[in-house]
């Protein structure tokens, strides 16, 4: 039996997402393929303390503490009970110091293979406000909106804001997932409560034009060349004015989740054009789930791209892989690969230059 690969399943961190983040990493430890690949867990505290774990959970105890040697040419992960060392890292880390490139550069100064998107297209991914100059630089449709940091904020203007966006408009934290920090705003009351919010959990702040449409994803798989899913439909339950966190995560009853959606073939196709066109303009890598919205004149817009979407029993990107045939031990398998194929193909770059030296 060939011997097999150690993958270090990287859970939890200091995000307000990290309940989510264990619960992913849950799945992807329960539907790992053991006969091809060890899964080695290891979970970040609320407070950044790694940890070597035994089962995917909330409890961090001082004993499993991990101590992390970044020798990029053998990476050891050592505990006062064991010490490892991860072939491959599949991180499950969701929203910030997870999804924004920091992970990411940490692994790649480790030279480690890891699974997903690298550092520039997670960092310009998770930032919502230069993922949209971006796409819309491209050409590829977005909604309007406006920005401002938290050095502006006695400059913000509710009546000028109203004004360019109309009533309501949406009010978001620029970096953070999950619909956290995230407000439908209607009044001057709600407006100024919605910046508090915001800027609570980050220095920038986005507004959006309200989109009155249908919530629809579509997940895109690959590198060279990457592929979409059908598109899948969230249709949000009138209790709630949008996509909330409650919503998400809290209220089984919350949505209805039709995969794949029901659109004309046409529309669909354009969707997944769309999709693929955003997820390599925002140089994405490996997996992603692009979320849009279709305005009832059948207008496409790009909301925003999750670089490590869920892996929760409720998570549209696995379901919407389902429906291709594709079962949940297969896509983690899938992924992993890529992420091996990839590290190959990143060894053909030189990593150091002489002069005396051509080819």
């Amino acid at each position: 039996m060939a011997k097999r690969i150690k993958v270090a399943i990287l859970f939890g961190g200091r995000s307000v997402e990290h309940q989510i983040s264990i619960n992913s990493a849950k799945n992807i430890f329960q539907y790992i393929d053991r006969d091809r690949f060890e899964p080695v867990l290891v979970g970040i505290s609320k407070d950044g303390v790694w940890h070597l774990k035994d089962e995917v959970d909330d409890h961090f105890d001082p004993s499993d503490e991990l101590v992390l040697s970044l020798n990029p040419t053998e990476c050891v992960l050592k505990s006062a009970k064991k010490e490892v060392r991860p072939d491959a890292v599949f991180p499950v880390l969701h929203g910030t110091d997870g999804e924004d490139g920091s992970i990411q550069g940490l692994l790649q100064a480790m030279d480690l293979p890891f699974v997903g998107t690298g550092v520039l297209g997670s960092s310009v991914s998770m930032n919502k406000l230069t993922s949209k100059r971006l796409l819309q630089a491209s050409g590829i449709p977005v909604s309007k909106f406006l920005a401002y940091e938290f050095h502006q904020k006695d400059e913000l203007d509710f009546e000028f804001i109203k004004k360019e966006l109309g009533l309501p408009f949406m009010a978001k934290a620029a970096n953070l997932g999950s619909s956290v920090g995230v407000a439908k705003v209607k009044s001057i009351a709600g407006f100024n409560e919605a910046v508090e919010d915001c800027f609570r959990f980050d220095r920038t702040v986005l507004f959006e034009v309200y989109i009155e449409g249908r919530e629809l994803e579509c997940s895109v798989m690959g590198n060279t060349p990457p592929r979409a899913s059908e598109p899948a439909e969230i249709v949000i339950s009138k209790n709630y004015e949008f996509y909330t966190y409650e919503a998400k995560y809290l209220d089984p009853n919350a949505v209805e989740l039709h995969v794949p959606a029901k659109l004309s073939k046409d529309i669909a196709e354009k969707i997944r054009e769309l999709s693929i066109q955003a997820y390599e303009t925002l140089h994405c890598e490996d997996f992603a789930r692009v979320d849009l919205f279709l305005t009832p004149e059948n207008e496409i817009l790009i909301n925003e791209i999750n670089t490590i979407p869920g892996f929760t029993n409720s998570s549209m990107f696995p379901m919407m892989w389902q429906e291709k045939g594709i079962s949940f031990p297969d896509l983690i398998t899938m992924l992993i690969e890529m992420a091996l194929d990839k590290y190959e193909v990143s060894k053909r770059i030189l990593k150091r230059y002489s002069h005396n030296a051509r080819g």
